[in-house]
């Protein structure tokens, strides 16, 4: 072994050690309950309990995929508005963007609690101007807005970036050859910020599919998300505890995260190797 190779292997030695005492060695206990009963004896009994979650699965998924695409339709054209700003302006909008992440989760969360409920500030305005108000909280509708609140940002930022290295000249090319602005999103804008849209679909989609915090404050227990099943057989706060089916959701939930993800990075290679159409 030359010297190279050892002074690589010495400097990657920490991270090599993390990975597997905070990646690997969960994702092993992860697997050996989900394929184990109460007893440690093998069974794909566990698995099979799954079929009795498919409803809550599809509910995850769409839920999940409405906020991905809300959050899309949102992000790209704040995106390309910061992108085309001067350079301090994007730094502030961009911080601005960020702001939000600042502030606990949890906080955020409660926060539309407090502006969605029946007593809630939109009530209140609404009552204000003579309607009777309307139920907002505890409804799909709120868990999607809280999915779209917080995950906005993760939207925004990777399309932000891509769109930043699109030159100004290449779009003024475009329009001096007589192209509109719809052809100039539609053959220029759209191709090249392929990357971040899919890194974007990506980083919002995950964290939605497997959320349960939003979903138990902003549901109110009538949304039941895939995260809240997994939540319960792991805390019993149902009353029943359950760390062998918990791990089975949750190892088919990983692989279903996992073939997204694959899709994903797989449409990003065909864009980025046929260039702008």
């Amino acid at each position: 072994m030359n010297r190279k190779s050892l002074t690589r292997k010495i400097i990657t030695a920490p991270y090599t050690l993390w990975m597997s005492i905070f990646v690997l060695v969960p994702i092993g206990l992860v697997v050996y309950y989900a394929l184990t009963d109460a007893d440690g004896h093998f069974t794909l009994r566990n698995l099979t309990a799954i079929a009795d979650y498919g409803k809550t699965f599809a509910i995850s998924l769409e839920l999940a995929l409405i906020s991905t695409v809300i959050c899309l339709l949102l992000a790209f054209p704040v995106a390309y508005t910061i992108s085309r700003m001067q350079a301090h302006k994007q730094s502030t909008m961009v911080m601005l963007v960020m702001l939000p992440m600042w502030m606990n989760f949890l906080i955020r969360t409660y926060a539309w609690m407090t502006i969605l409920e029946g007593n809630g500030l939109i009530n209140r305005f609404v009552r204000m101007l003579g309607g009777e108000g309307f139920n907002m909280i505890n409804t799909n509708g709120a868990v999607v807005l809280g999915m779209v609140y917080n995950f906005l940002p993760y939207m925004i930022l990777p399309i932000y970036t891509v769109l930043t290295k699109i030159e100004k000249s290449t779009i003024e090319a475009a329009q001096d050859l007589g192209a509109n602005r719809i052809h100039v999103f539609r053959r220029i804008l759209l191709p090249m910020s392929v990357p971040g849209i899919i890194s974007g679909i990506t980083m919002v989609f995950v964290p939605a599919v497997s959320t349960f915090v939003i979903s138990k404050l902003l549901g109110g227990g009538k949304t039941f998300l895939i995260g809240d099943i997994i939540e319960n057989f792991f805390l019993g706060n149902t009353g029943t505890v359950d760390y062998n089916i918990g791990a089975a959701l949750s190892l088919v939930l990983m692989i279903l995260i996992l073939v997204s993800m694959a899709i994903m990075n797989h449409f990003d290679k065909d864009e980025s190797a046929g260039g702008i159409m």
